[in-house]
């Protein structure tokens, strides 16, 4: 029998909706609803899926009272699964792990590889859906398996997971979860899990004070046979997750099935809107009756009640019952029974005045006989009574405003700070405070902070700019988002950004300060409501960024003092988080100028070939990837593509060290193989801290490596020679638009040393496009790097196509909006020089002959054109061609090439090297090189595989 959790991956579209989803493809068919959701949470936070880093805590512990309730029932759900290879985990209130029992050795082994071990962290926000953190995010039990979990290392494993509550405050103590091989995993886990929690909360519900219970039993002695001032009542459920509340069951019903729970249709939204207008109910000290609508039809009638326990203790419970729609279901094995309920009296299901109890009873209603309770069918009638709530009306007010407070804060560290973009965190502070906290909120920074800079001092007539505008509707007459603003010295803006303090205008009228800085603007906003205002310094690190206003108008309470404090610390928590994103803009923007200064700017000198490039900068940072085009002797050029493995400014700076290097490289004419033996022999060097001051051990502190690719292309012989050092292949474009990848040998990534670097030689025909790039073109996580490949090889099949049109079809084609890795993309279209415009001669190794080569030098300048070079080329052709008859062997040659200079060049079969020398007076020779030197613009030697060739180069008039 095949797993459900292996059919599932099989059957359900999982094995590529991982890959979609990470794509921006919509998976909505193919994935759960919870699992899903899990995901975006997972995207919004920026968890990478194939690289995790997972904090570590040591020495995590939990109370000592929680740990008394639980570890009997751990001990007990892990002798019951000693024959099943499966560990039991337990888990902090943050998704830390505390403890884990269970499992075989191999199995404990590959969950520590993974880091899902005692004291690391296992939250969504770090590890992606798990049975752990994704239990804590959704505060319901899950069961995750295989591809459902976002992060790659942990796609073996299946789990399920479930919030631990403390039954008296609702908060959640800790997290349950039970983890095996995926093969191995079966849904079942989730009854397992659910049980065992049931267990703990029913332990921690024991540990309850005197007077507790005493609420507890008056409640149910007021429910179970007593008549109250509304008649007769049962209730079929405890308490909902609400401080102070306790949590209880009807006589027939399991524990941990009811309302609230995986039995009932009552879905997370509408339980919070009973929750809410509980609270509101239990702090009111008159009404006693509300009415709420629900989804699907429904409505929910909370009832109100005193309840006295038998010391003494008083308590105010509230009741909800649903009427209309689809029915409670509860969830409960088949063999157990209900018993006929008694008749009930209900309140009536209209609202009435707060006080004004409910009428006359209605008639009772006719018992049911008994039958099985089934999962599936509607056992509950539309008169079903559940307690909501156990408080004290005393004190009701107090909490409500406290306990949305604390969430109020507890949203805005969530969500304030999710990206380092200045203005997307003030959007989001914008996004949490409307309209929860205010009708209207308004961002306003200088444009420093928004280019990364440090502000200067802020306050009266200060420019600033609006970034952020939240709003309950569009007719407010703020400013608008981009608008340049200066506010006036009376104004509350004003004296905030001056006194640095938060300033509160509880009501604003026609003849306030605050009207001063836009008279007609400010009547027209009286006009749309708005009638109270805060104003902030957003102030982080001592340094004031800009302000935060706060308006309402929809609530007709003005703000008062709690709700300037509550401002404050929603403004502090939003400017740190401003802060670091100006700091990050700062140094992304520093990065960038010094790699573009560091990149090639311009079109480099030559006519060898037609190049076109691109650069692009990944999405989270500078990189290292470079590029470039340099002219060589002989009318060649060379083709560099590089990438320096990481980000930020040390890649950078490490990239323009080898552009340097390789520009020095170029200038000596060394063959491709040996100048990468010459870099990655620096790249070595560079590593283990020669020349590089080390002054900490930090992971960006050394090179930890670099690919490149070398070509030389000689436009007189059409030939191309090729070497790389662990960088992806070429491709050439022929002139028809076939495309090919070079067969070349990859070469061990610079920095490794040890191997030598093979060549590869090529004849291209004119017109063909040599195609350099880095990996980041082909290769992401949603990408395999031969699916890169084909698709890049289908896009650069086209004939004709100019390098421009090149470059942009690739990009448009293989690269998506936001690149993870930046991208080097080099395209160069081959040019020939022809006959035209070169001439050679071979020498014979006679001095009479050097006339003979003078005279055809003149001749052929002559021809060109070039008279007016013709003494100074003529002398130094026959300077050149001496010394190599006088000082070399073998068979010696003459070559002229009319490019964007004259190129003169000499060749012989000796590999001795020229040197310049300062002749003395009395020195009969010595002098003829100097004279080259000065006639010509440059001059060198490059060697050869059968010897060297001395080249000048003079410009052409």
């Amino acid at each position: 029998m095949i797993p459900l959790s292996v059919a599932w991956d099989a059957i359900g579209g999982l094995v590529d909706a991982h890959e979609r989803f990470l794509a921006g493809v919509r998976v909505d068919s193919d994935v759960r609803d919870s699992v899903l959701d899990s995901w975006k949470r997972c995207r919004y936070a920026g968890v990478e899926p194939d690289r995790l880093v997972v904090p570590y805590a040591p020495d995590l512990t939990l109370d000592h009272r929680f740990l008394h309730a639980a570890e009997p029932v751990l001990k007990r759900l892990t002798a019951s699964l000693a024959e099943l290879n499966t560990t039991v985990a337990l888990c902090d209130g943050q998704a830390r792990m505390v403890q884990r029992y269970g499992g075989d050795t191999a199995l404990r082994a590959r969950l520590d590889a993974v880091n899902f071990a005692p004291g690391f962290d296992a939250s969504e926000r770090v590890a992606g859906t798990n049975g752990v953190g994704t239990a804590l995010a959704g505060r319901s039990p899950v069961y995750v398996a295989g591809r459902e979990h976002f992060a790659d290392c942990l796609q073996p494993f299946a789990c399920a997971g479930a919030p631990i509550r403390n039954p008296l405050s609702g908060r959640i103590e800790a997290v349950l979860d039970l983890t095996c091989l995926h093969d191995d995993g079966d849904p079942a886990m989730m009854r397992l899990v659910r049980e065992a929690v049931r267990d703990i909360e029913t332990r921690l519900l024991e540990q309850a004070t005197d007077r507790e219970r005493a609420l507890l039993n008056a409640y149910r002695r007021a429910d179970h046979g007593s008549h109250g001032p509304h008649g007769t009542h049962r209730t079929n459920e405890g308490a909902v997750d609400w401080p102070p509340r306790l949590r209880t069951r009807p006589p027939h019903m399991p524990a941990g099935q009811g309302p609230g729970h995986d039995g009932d249709v009552l879905g997370p939204i509408d339980l919070a809107v009973l929750r809410e207008k509980a609270e509101a109910l239990i702090a009111a000290p008159h009404r006693t009756l509300d009415e709420v609508l629900l989804s699907g039809g429904r409505t929910a009638t909370l009832l109100r009640r005193q309840v006295e326990g038998a010391a003494g203790e008083t308590g105010v419970v509230v009741e909800a019952r649903v009427l209309g729609g689809p029915r409670l279901r509860h969830a409960a094995p088949a063999d157990v029974t209900r018993p006929a309920p008694r008749p009930t009296r209900t309140p009536p299901v209209v609202l009435r005045p707060v006080s004004d109890p409910p009428a006359s009873p209605l008639p009772p209603r006719p018992a049911q006989s008994p039958k099985p309770i089934d999962t599936d069918t509607d056992i509950n009638t539309d008169t079903d009574a559940w307690l909501l709530l156990v408080g004290e009306p005393g004190v009701g007010r107090l909490a409500v405003l406290a306990r949305r407070r604390l969430e109020l804060l507890h949203d805005a560290g969530v969500r304030i700070g999710t990206t380092l973009d200045v203005t997307r965190t003030a959007e989001e502070l914008t996004e949490v405070a409307v309209p929860r906290f205010a009708d209207f909120a308004a961002v306003d920074l200088p444009d420093s902070v928004l280019r990364g800079e440090e502000p200067g001092p802020l306050g009266a007539d200060t420019p600033l700019r609006r970034i952020a505008l939240g709003a309950v509707h569009e007719e407010s007459w703020l400013y608008g988002i981009g608008d340049e603003v200066r506010y006036v010295a009376s104004t509350p803006q004003a004296r905030a950004l001056e006194s640095r303090q938060p300033v509160l205008e509880p009501a604003l009228t026609s003849d306030g300060d605050w009207i001063a800085q836009d008279p007609v603007r400010g009547e027209r906003v009286l006009r749309a409501g708005i009638h109270s205002l805060i104003t902030v310094p957003l102030r982080a690190r001592g340094t004031t960024l800009g302000a935060v206003q706060f308006y309402r108008s929809e609530r007709p309470t003005p703000f008062e003092d709690d709700d300037l404090s509550l401002a404050q610390e929603l403004a502090g928590r939003a400017a740190i988080c401003i802060d670091n994103a100006r700091r990050y803009t700062r140094e992304r923007n520093t990065a960038l100028a010094l790699q573009r200064s560091l990149l090639p700017r311009g079109r480099s000198e030559q006519n060898a070939v037609e190049v076109a490039y691109r650069y692009l900068p990944a999405q989270a940072g500078v990189g290292g990837d470079w590029f470039d085009v340099i002219p060589l002797s002989g009318a060649r050029v060379a083709l560099v593509v590089g990438d320096v493995v990481g980000h930020g400014l040390h890649a950078a700076a490490t990239m323009g060290r080898l552009r340097t290097a390789v520009h020095n490289f170029c200038a000596l004419d060394l063959a491709p193989d040996e100048l990468l033996t010459h870099l990655d022999d620096l790249v070595g060097r560079l590593d283990r801290g020669e020349g590089w001051a080390v002054e900490n051990t930090h992971q960006d502190s050394g090179i930890i490596g670099a690919t490149c690719l070398y070509a030389v292309y000689d436009p007189v012989s059409r030939r191309v020679t090729l070497t790389r050092a662990g960088h992806p292949v070429p491709a050439v474009v022929a002139p028809d638009g076939t495309v090919d990848f070079v067969d070349l040998p990859p070469g061990p990534p610079l920095g490794l040393g040890g191997m030598p670097f093979e060549t590869v030689e090529l004849e291209l025909a004119e017109g063909s496009q040599l195609v350099l790039y880095t990996d980041g073109l082909i290769e992401d996580r949603l990408r395999d790097i031969d699916v890169g490949m084909d698709r890049l090889r289908t896009v650069l099949a086209c004939a004709g196509r100019a390098p421009e049109d090149t470059c942009e079809a690739v990009l448009d084609a293989l690269l998506p909006a936001r690149p993870a890795d930046d991208v080097a993309l080099l395209v160069a279209r081959t040019h020939v020089l022809g006959p035209d415009q070169v001439a050679q001669w071979p020498v014979p190794r006679d001095p009479a002959f050097v006339s003979h080569s003078r005279a055809a030098v003149m001749d052929q300048l002559t021809a060109w054109g070039l008279e007016e070079l013709a003494f100074s080329t003529e002398l130094v052709a026959s300077e050149l061609i001496t010394n190599a008859l006088r000082h070399a062997s073998g068979p010696v040659q003459l070559r002229l090439l009319r490019d964007r200079a004259l190129i003169c060049e000499v060749s012989d079969g000796s590999s001795t090297s020229p040197r310049l020398r300062r002749a003395r007076t009395e020195d009969e020779g010595g002098r003829g090189l100097f004279l080259v030197a000065r006639l010509a613009e440059r001059w060198g030697t490059r060697y050869t595989a059968d010897g060297k060739i001395i080249w000048t180069e003079q410009p052409l008039p």
